[in-house]
Protein backbone atom coordinates (compact mmCIF):
# COMPACT_ATOMS: atom_id res chain seq x y z
CA UNK A 1 0.00 0.00 0.00
CA UNK A 2 2.92 2.11 0.46
CA UNK A 3 3.86 2.30 -3.29
CA UNK A 4 2.43 5.25 -4.92
CA UNK A 5 2.93 3.70 -8.71
CA UNK A 6 1.01 0.38 -6.68
CA UNK A 7 -1.32 -0.46 -9.89
CA UNK A 8 -4.16 -2.51 -7.94
CA UNK A 9 -5.61 1.15 -6.06
CA UNK A 10 -8.12 2.07 -8.18
CA UNK A 11 -8.12 -0.80 -10.75
CA UNK A 12 -11.84 -0.85 -11.77
CA UNK A 13 -11.34 2.93 -12.90
CA UNK A 14 -8.20 2.11 -15.08
CA UNK A 15 -9.50 -0.95 -16.78
CA UNK A 16 -13.02 0.48 -17.83
CA UNK A 17 -11.18 4.19 -18.86
CA UNK A 18 -9.60 5.10 -21.76
CA UNK A 19 -6.16 5.64 -20.66
CA UNK A 20 -5.18 7.37 -23.99
CA UNK A 21 -7.33 10.56 -22.49
CA UNK A 22 -4.80 11.01 -19.81
CA UNK A 23 -1.18 10.31 -21.78
CA UNK A 24 -1.54 6.18 -20.24
CA UNK A 25 0.60 5.89 -17.45
CA UNK A 26 2.62 9.27 -18.52
CA UNK A 27 1.95 10.72 -15.14
CA UNK A 28 3.10 14.20 -16.03
CA UNK A 29 0.72 15.32 -19.12
CA UNK A 30 -1.50 16.30 -16.69
CA UNK A 31 -2.28 17.63 -12.66
CA UNK A 32 -3.41 14.43 -10.30
CA UNK A 33 -6.95 15.98 -9.63
CA UNK A 34 -7.35 16.37 -13.48
CA UNK A 35 -6.52 12.94 -14.06
CA UNK A 36 -8.66 11.56 -11.64
CA UNK A 37 -11.75 13.35 -12.94
CA UNK A 38 -10.73 12.57 -16.47
CA UNK A 39 -10.51 8.80 -15.79
CA UNK A 40 -13.37 8.45 -13.94
CA UNK A 41 -15.64 10.49 -15.90
CA UNK A 42 -14.33 7.95 -18.88
CA UNK A 43 -15.03 4.46 -16.52
CA UNK A 44 -18.40 6.19 -16.43
CA UNK A 45 -19.18 6.86 -19.70
CA UNK A 46 -17.70 3.64 -20.75
CA UNK A 47 -19.52 1.09 -18.03
CA UNK A 48 -22.91 3.18 -19.17
CA UNK A 49 -21.96 2.39 -22.67
CA UNK A 50 -21.74 -1.97 -22.02
CA UNK A 51 -24.72 -3.72 -22.90
CA UNK A 52 -24.52 -5.89 -19.52
CA UNK A 53 -22.93 -5.33 -16.25
CA UNK A 54 -23.97 -7.37 -13.08
CA UNK A 55 -23.10 -6.68 -9.18
CA UNK A 56 -22.27 -9.69 -6.78
CA UNK A 57 -24.23 -8.58 -4.25
CA UNK A 58 -27.27 -8.67 -6.60
CA UNK A 59 -27.14 -12.04 -8.32
CA UNK A 60 -30.45 -12.82 -8.71
CA UNK A 61 -31.09 -9.30 -10.31
CA UNK A 62 -27.65 -9.74 -12.59
CA UNK A 63 -29.35 -12.95 -13.24
CA UNK A 64 -32.43 -11.25 -14.29
CA UNK A 65 -30.83 -8.61 -16.16
CA UNK A 66 -28.79 -10.49 -18.16
CA UNK A 67 -31.73 -12.88 -19.03
CA UNK A 68 -33.82 -10.04 -20.40
CA UNK A 69 -30.71 -7.79 -22.02
CA UNK A 70 -30.00 -11.08 -23.94
CA UNK A 71 -33.75 -12.87 -24.21
CA UNK A 72 -31.93 -16.27 -22.30
CA UNK A 73 -32.80 -18.64 -19.32
CA UNK A 74 -30.14 -20.07 -17.62
CA UNK A 75 -31.41 -23.65 -16.53
CA UNK A 76 -31.35 -22.80 -12.60
CA UNK A 77 -31.36 -19.50 -10.55
CA UNK A 78 -28.08 -18.16 -9.07
CA UNK A 79 -27.35 -18.60 -5.23
CA UNK A 80 -26.50 -15.48 -3.87
CA UNK A 81 -23.58 -16.00 -1.16
CA UNK A 82 -23.39 -13.38 1.19
CA UNK A 83 -19.94 -14.11 2.47
CA UNK A 84 -16.64 -15.09 0.65
CA UNK A 85 -13.26 -15.65 2.00
CA UNK A 86 -12.31 -12.04 1.65
CA UNK A 87 -15.15 -11.32 4.35
CA UNK A 88 -13.84 -13.19 6.83
CA UNK A 89 -10.75 -11.33 7.30
CA UNK A 90 -10.56 -9.00 10.17
CA UNK A 91 -9.47 -5.32 8.91
CA UNK A 92 -8.69 -2.81 11.52
CA UNK A 93 -9.80 0.27 11.05
CA UNK A 94 -7.30 2.36 10.09
CA UNK A 95 -6.56 0.30 7.49
CA UNK A 96 -9.37 0.09 5.97
CA UNK A 97 -10.04 4.06 6.14
CA UNK A 98 -6.33 3.77 4.40
CA UNK A 99 -7.35 1.19 1.93
CA UNK A 100 -10.53 2.81 1.10
CA UNK A 101 -8.64 6.19 0.75
CA UNK A 102 -6.31 4.80 -1.95
CA UNK A 103 -9.21 3.23 -3.87
CA UNK A 104 -11.42 6.55 -3.78
CA UNK A 105 -11.88 6.58 -7.42
CA UNK A 106 -12.86 2.78 -7.57
CA UNK A 107 -15.84 3.72 -4.56
CA UNK A 108 -17.18 6.46 -6.25
CA UNK A 109 -17.18 4.31 -10.14
CA UNK A 110 -19.07 1.15 -7.62
CA UNK A 111 -21.40 4.07 -6.32
CA UNK A 112 -22.20 4.84 -10.07
CA UNK A 113 -22.46 1.85 -11.13
CA UNK A 114 -24.53 0.22 -8.15
CA UNK A 115 -27.53 3.62 -8.96
CA UNK A 116 -27.15 2.61 -12.69
CA UNK A 117 -27.27 -1.31 -12.14
CA UNK A 118 -30.56 -0.63 -10.26
CA UNK A 119 -32.17 1.45 -12.67
CA UNK A 120 -31.32 -0.50 -15.10
CA UNK A 121 -33.34 -3.32 -13.21
CA UNK A 122 -35.79 -1.19 -12.28
CA UNK A 123 -36.49 0.28 -15.60
CA UNK A 124 -36.51 -3.82 -16.80
CA UNK A 125 -38.69 -4.55 -14.56
CA UNK A 126 -41.37 -1.84 -15.89
CA UNK A 127 -41.25 -2.67 -19.30
CA UNK A 128 -42.04 -6.47 -18.40
CA UNK A 129 -45.27 -5.02 -16.26
CA UNK A 130 -46.16 -3.27 -19.19
CA UNK A 131 -45.95 -5.89 -21.54
CA UNK A 132 -47.98 -8.28 -19.80
CA UNK A 133 -50.29 -5.65 -19.52
CA UNK A 134 -50.79 -5.23 -23.22
CA UNK A 135 -50.80 -9.08 -23.54
CA UNK A 136 -53.74 -9.44 -21.13
CA UNK A 137 -55.54 -5.64 -22.95
CA UNK A 138 -55.11 -8.41 -26.28
CA UNK A 139 -56.84 -11.14 -24.91
CA UNK A 140 -59.49 -9.06 -23.41
CA UNK A 141 -59.98 -7.76 -26.89
CA UNK A 142 -59.95 -11.01 -28.45
CA UNK A 143 -62.72 -12.57 -25.98
CA UNK A 144 -64.81 -9.30 -26.52
CA UNK A 145 -64.45 -10.20 -30.03
CA UNK A 146 -65.08 -13.84 -29.90
CA UNK A 147 -68.13 -13.12 -27.26
CA UNK A 148 -69.79 -10.80 -30.32
CA UNK A 149 -69.27 -12.73 -32.72
CA UNK A 150 -70.61 -15.86 -30.95
CA UNK A 151 -73.68 -13.60 -30.13
CA UNK A 152 -74.27 -12.83 -33.47
CA UNK A 153 -74.27 -16.17 -34.80
CA UNK A 154 -76.95 -17.04 -31.62
CA UNK A 155 -78.70 -14.06 -32.32
CA UNK A 156 -79.03 -15.01 -36.38
CA UNK A 157 -79.72 -18.44 -35.41
CA UNK A 158 -82.92 -17.76 -32.92
CA UNK A 159 -84.04 -15.30 -36.12
CA UNK A 160 -83.56 -18.05 -38.75
CA UNK A 161 -85.68 -20.53 -35.75
CA UNK A 162 -88.42 -17.83 -35.48
CA UNK A 163 -88.71 -17.10 -39.25
CA UNK A 164 -88.92 -20.85 -39.60
CA UNK A 165 -91.93 -21.06 -37.48
CA UNK A 166 -93.34 -18.40 -38.82
CA UNK A 167 -93.43 -20.05 -42.29
CA UNK A 168 -94.87 -23.50 -40.88
CA UNK A 169 -97.85 -21.84 -39.44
Amino acid sequence: MDCPYNLANNRQVRMLSDLILVGCYNLSVMPEEQRNKVLLDSAKENLKRMAFFGLTEFQRKTQYLFEKTFNMNFISPFTQFNSTRASSVEIDEPTQQRIEALNFLDMELYEYAKDLFLQRYQFMRQKEHQEARRKRQEQRKILRAKHLVHKEETDNSTNDYIGNVEKWR
